[in-house]
């Protein structure tokens, strides 16, 4: 037989599962292969809507070839929180965090009176993880690339959620009361900030991973 027809041959034999198998395990690395490494900071205590928000995002940050990684869900080292974050931070190349209602909390009291009286806010508020505080701010010092999405309400005057603490250009607000997960997402302020993001998190990977340029010219 000719080599001709020996290719032809193969050419229409049908494919094994082993072969099925390996092309979907080999298209599944160079997929991987193309997602940056990302820190999601969020919480794992959920309602429905919240989790549903949180599976939405999740899937945004896939499709734009960006791999999210989180304590403890998807990484866990033997050390100390703090030290588990920073090791997720210096090996990370961008942070997404985002602070949900966690607590609906009354103030009551103050510690001491300021001159003039410190009015107490009468209505409940809503507060976040205390993680949604740390995780950021640690990633900030390093110097990641960070994007903030607050559920609105949540730590109005708190940490680095309240007013004026961060840049405006990396603060998304989600209006969960009136705006279904599809609307958020479905946003202009939402998909310019992410798209921003996205491309901030590609350049520090190059940054970071481009070898030093030794040409001189004498």
């Amino acid at each position: 037989m000719s080599i001709k027809g020996k290719v032809s041959k193969n050419k229409n034999r049908p494919i094994c599962k082993d072969e099925v198998k390996i092309g979907s395990t080999h298209q599944e690395c160079i997929e991987r292969a193309y997602r940056f490494p990302v820190f999601l900071s969020t919480t794992t205590h959920l309602n429905d809507k919240q989790q549903q928000f949180l599976d939405r995002l999740i899937f945004e940050i896939e499709n734009a070839l960006l791999f999210p990684r989180t304590l403890p869900l998807s990484e866990s080292y033997p050390e100390s929180i703090l030290t588990d974050i920073r090791r997720l931070v210096s090996s990370s190349y961008g942070m997404l965090a985002v602070n949900l209602r966690r607590f609906k909390i009354q103030t009551v009291e103050l510690n001491e009176q300021t001159t003039p009286p410190t009015p107490l806010p009468s209505p409940a508020f809503w507060e976040g993880s205390v993680y949604s505080q740390v995780e950021p701010s640690m990633a900030f010092q390093f110097g990641l690339p960070l994007l903030l999405v607050r559920e609105e309400d949540t730590d109005l005057n708190n940490g680095i959620w309240a007013g004026g603490i961060a840049p405006l250009n990396l603060f998304i607000v989600w209006h969960s009361d009136t705006q279904t997960v599809d609307q958020f997402f479905s946003t202009p302020e939402w998909r310019s900030a992410f798209a921003n993001w996205s491309a901030q998190v590609r350049n520090a990977f190059y940054i970071q991973t481009e070898p030093a340029f030794k040409y001189r010219c004498e």
